[in-house]
């Protein structure tokens, strides 16, 4: 299944590791604990997020207007998700050339390899329902796989986590894995009883496999009871809202099917349709922009981690494991949108790839492509937000993503959300104002961890403070205090001639004290 996402990390981020293997993570997630009720979660202290994007409603409407023209694509559908709502959607062009039939939001595109997350999310319900575990031997589930012959003799023995995360040592099957998307069962069953050839060893590195994902779907058939289209759309495409999303494209609507093309010999041609059957499970899909929207929305429900109750088809936690990526490799030659060195780290984690650019900014999600189609969206956990679009023209990015990530988050001056500050993080922060003034020996007692004065001593760290504050001049104001997690935080003193930056962190003890403080001070310009 041939997609944008795979593209940029094969080709731009080289997700490929080292000649090592890594054990991944295969932990169950089906356990209760306990948990303070008193922490905070992190919110958008200022949110216009909203209003910021939809003020650029029509320049985003022009870019994938003139991306239609330039890649000579009949019609596309896009949408812009800002927590659970979709706040814009649009079409151009056609979705029948025959009938000249407009495309519009509710247009039933074929989505490719966007499908392989959904098999995944299957796969991870079933791991939280203790039906299966990401360890288990794939064989445990396709007898024939016992007798396959891997490339090896050190090779380990092919488990779920290695089909999730596409490190089986499988080739990568495109466009070969495209055509494979009718095949009843028997040819996957056949195909693994004749010997997959491998082009790897498993556990070794990452390789696209569309093969694994088709796996995936029997052993969801093969656990569920029931085929893996069915447990799909029961447990998670009818409790999202997804009405609207099918298999096979005889069902779909008449007036809602997209047709799809090749662009050749200066002319649109029409692409045959492929019926749905065992390869579904790694590209088979057909949906809207506005009921993709609703998965779009579940995922990045997901952030931030907080105590609310679940309430979708699986645990925040586990979509948050799936967006992980589980073999990050170093981009060290990126570049941004106006050609300037940005490095990035990317991987693939369960049905989706991750990367974060040299600005800190996270991405996750996946593209698609079949002949007639290509689809990618992407979504920004910190930000809430979430891109896509459909086309139908063979293997073709459905839009200008580049361009309109930069609108988005490098022209719109968008905010994360902030941390609110611990109870105990506060406290500590106002003690230690307290402590350096004249440096108590009780309340360093009271506040300081037993390595505090064995790292550094009390003497050392007084004669420092005190060069400090010499420089420093007259205190005017203290800012507030900055929260990096429940116990580090940082905050600035402004003085009369500079700033005195303060660090500090906290131990892991049931009463958190002092293990670290870091006190430095920056003169105003000039100064």
């Amino acid at each position: 299944m041939k997609n944008q996402l795979l593209t940029i990390l094969i080709i731009s981020i080289t997700l490929m590791l080292s000649a090592q293997e890594i054990p991944l993570k295969t932990k169950s997630n089906n356990s209760s604990h306990a948990f303070s009720e008193s922490y905070k979660a992190p919110v958008f202290t200022i949110d216009d997020r909203i209003a910021k994007i939809k003020s650029m409603e029509t320049e985003i409407q022009q870019m994938i207007e003139a991306h239609a023209k330039a890649s000579n694509i009949p019609g596309i559908a896009y949408g812009i998700v800002v927590d659970g709502e979709l706040i814009i959607s649009s079409a151009t062009g056609l979705m029948n050339l025959e009938k000249n039939q407009a495309a519009t939001t509710k247009s039933s595109f074929r989505i490719a390899s966007m499908t392989k997350s959904f098999t995944a999310l299957a796969i991870m319900k079933l791991r939280d329902e203790g039906k299966l575990a990401l360890s288990d031997p794939a064989s445990k589930y396709l007898p024939e796989m016992v007798k396959l012959k891997y490339l090896t003799k050190d090779a380990p023995i092919i488990d779920i986590a290695n089909l999730l995360t596409m490190t089986a040592g499988f080739p990568e099957d495109n466009p070969w894995g495209d055509r494979q998307l009718h095949q009843p069962d028997q040819m996957l069953t056949k195909l693994i009883k004749d010997g997959i050839s491998f082009s790897n060893a498993s556990s070794y590195q990452f390789e696209y496999s569309n093969t694994g994902y088709a796996i995936l779907g029997h052993i969801v058939s093969k656990v569920s009871g029931m085929p893996f289209q069915k447990y799909i759309d029961t447990n998670i495409l009818k409790p999202l809202g997804m009405n609207h999303t099918y298999w096979e494209y005889d069902v779909v609507p008449k007036e809602q099917l997209v047709l799809g093309y090749r662009w050749e010999d200066e002319q649109w041609k029409l692409e045959p349709m492929l019926h749905d059957g065992s390869f579904g499970a790694m590209g088979g899909l057909i949906t809207s922009i506005e009921d993709f929207s609703k998965y779009v929305s579940f995922h990045l429900s997901a952030w931030p981690p907080r105590n609310d109750k679940d309430s979708g088809p699986i645990k925040r936690s586990s979509l948050r494991e799936m967006q992980t990526p589980q073999f990050p490799t170093l981009n060290a030659n990126g570049k941004d949108i106006n050609g300037n060195p940005c490095p990035s780290m990317g991987g693939y984690g369960f049905g989706l790839g991750t990367s974060t650019n040299c600005l800190g900014l996270i991405q996750v999600g996946h593209g698609g492509a079949l002949p007639g189609f290509g689809s990618d969206y992407r979504f920004y956990p910190e930000y809430g937000i979430g891109i896509m679009a459909f086309c139908n023209l063979t293997y073709t990015s459905a839009y200008p993503r580049a361009k309109i990530v930069d609108l988005i988050f490098n022209t719109l001056d968008l905010k994360t959300r902030e941390l609110p500050i611990s109870g105990i993080l506060m406290e500590k922060s106002k003690q230690i104002m307290e402590l350096i003034q004249d440096w108590n020996e009780d309340l360093g007692t009271k506040i300081l961890a037993e390595n505090f004065y064995l790292d550094k001593s009390r003497e050392r760290r007084m004669k420092e403070t005190k060069d400090v504050f010499a420089k420093a001049g007259k205190i005017n104001h203290v800012e507030s205090l900055i929260a990096e997690n429940q116990l580090r935080g940082t905050y600035k003193i402004k003085t009369e001639n500079g700033v005195v930056d303060v660090f500090f962190t906290l131990t892991p003890e049931s009463t958190p004290k002092v293990q670290q403080l870091d006190i430095s001070f920056k003169p105003y310009e000039g100064k």
